[in-house]
């Protein structure tokens, strides 16, 4: 297939217009533009030995192209690589950082708002759970057996007290389970995932804001891979529910470089309440003079960071602006569709078995056998003859002590089973190709 290069074209024309912008005096450089083209070629002959990411057929894990306006962006960036730690080194890359998280903080229905831009999930999660513990320094953190593992370690590495809560079927937050930490009194933040990497699957945070009526704990909620679900209008009404109370959580993490169209790292913390700027407060002797404005490393743990990210993240909300029933919002509605039809496609087949039914666009299933211990044994192998087929899927542990009356026999504390993330928006039109490729692989 043929790599998109328009974006190059673009990108060279943004070139000689970001040159026009600087009246001085030119450098000299000279460049073994030889020896250059024998390494760049070498890295591209290295970079074949990678799986297709960016094509349909490619439908495993969570990983999505970026646009290519936030790859001419970001790399039109990298000629002047801003540092957006302080407005001294991103003079213009900050203030269009501050527009985007404003645009994000828009999308949650939040009036007001402190955020910024981070290296991504991982670190934004860091940082709403550092704010937690210094809000609430002698109690836990909870969250649910299916949220993402960073909660945990970033828990010791804080040294937070840390527990998990069971989840149902779906893989969502067991409300039963999660009162009983509750009433013990030494809860201080209750994670809610809103799109589980594992299925996808949301957390009621109806009933968890109603708990919060009752006992005192914040609300942190990690949308890092769901957050954009929030635009989607073909959920389940459940979900659309869920999503239209993120206005009322505490803290929120979204990445925009899973759904949001952009280069790996672009993560992004919120927190409601702008006060909590007051446990960033550090001093600098050699930053914070350029401007009288807030700078973004005041308000944040990373100091350099990327501008590039801003840069490229701004630019592909100029063209699909975060917005319900916008471009944007319409080829996430496609990715959902792909995984509708998926599970449909599953639930008819005489070789296949949905775990459970799709809350976004992650799909999750198994081959039918006697036996969980054998059906993991078949997903893997079919896993392998998958690739061989050249559609790319992934493994998934799904904890068997969750199955309600199934006619298997249950031996293993884990079933493996395949999972895909339907990312694309050109999923939905591959979808016929890769149930054939499926059954091809049987």
């Amino acid at each position: 297939m043929k790599l998109e290069r328009e974006s190059i074209t673009l990108l060279t024309k943004a070139l000689q217009r970001l040159e026009s912008g600087f009246d001085l005096p030119d450098v000299n450089q000279s460049l073994d533009t030889k020896t250059m083209e024998e390494v760049i070629l070498k890295t591209a002959e290295k970079m074949q030995d990678n799986y297709p990411y960016f094509h349909p057929l490619f439908a495993g894990q969570m990983l999505k192209p970026p646009h290519p306006i936030a790859k001419a962006a970001y790399m039109l960036a990298m000629w002047v690589n801003p540092n957006n730690h302080a407005m001294d080194g991103s003079k213009a890359s900050s203030p269009m950082e501050k527009e985007v998280v404003a645009d994000l903080a828009s999308m949650f229905g939040w009036k007001k708002h402190l955020g910024h831009l981070t290296s991504g999930g991982t670190m934004a999660n860091l940082e709403a759970l550092w704010v937690a513990g210094n809000i609430h320094p002698d109690k836990a953190i909870i969250a649910s057996d299916q949220a993402h593992y960073t909660h945990e370690r970033i828990s010791e590495v804080l040294k937070l007290n840390f527990d998990k809560v069971a989840t149902d079927q779906q893989g969502r937050l067991d409300l039963e389970a999660l009162e009983e930490k509750l009433k013990l009194g030494n809860v201080g933040t209750v994670v809610c995932t809103m799109g589980t990497t594992g299925l996808g699957a949301v957390d009621p945070l109806k009933e968890v804001l109603e708990l919060q009526e009752k006992y005192p704990f914040r609300i942190h909620a990690d949308a890092a891979y769901g957050g954009y679900f929030r635009l989607v209008e073909n959920l389940a009404l459940e979900t659309i529910q869920k999503y239209a109370l993120l206005d009322q959580v505490d803290s929120l993490v979204i990445d925009p470089h899973k759904q949001g169209l952009q280069p790996y790292g672009c993560g992004c913390v919120l927190f409601q309440n702008s006060e909590v700027a007051k446990y960033y407060i550090h001093d600098s002797p050699y930053t914070y003079f350029t401007s009288d404005e807030i700078h973004l490393g005041e308000i944040s743990l990373e100091c350099s960071r990327a501008g590039a990210s801003a840069v490229g993240l701004w630019a592909t909300h100029q063209l699909l602006p975060p917005i319900p029933k916008g471009e944007f919002s319409k080829d996430l509605q496609k990715s959902r569709n792909a995984a509708i039809k998926l599970y449909k496609k599953l639930l008819s087949s005489d070789h296949f078995l949905p775990i459970v039914a799709p809350e976004t666009d992650i799909v999750a299933w198994t081959l039918k056998g006697a036996s969980t211990n054998e059906m993991s044994e078949k997903a893997q192998s079919f896993f392998k003859r998958a690739e061989k087929n050249h559609l790319y899927l992934s493994l998934y542990k799904y904890p068997t002590a969750k199955f309600e009356d199934v006619d298997f026999e249950i031996n293993t504390e884990y079933l493996i089973c395949l999972r895909s993330s339907l990312m694309k928006p050109e999923h939905e039109d591959w979808l016929d190709q890769i149930w054939d490729r499926l059954e091809q692989s049987l």
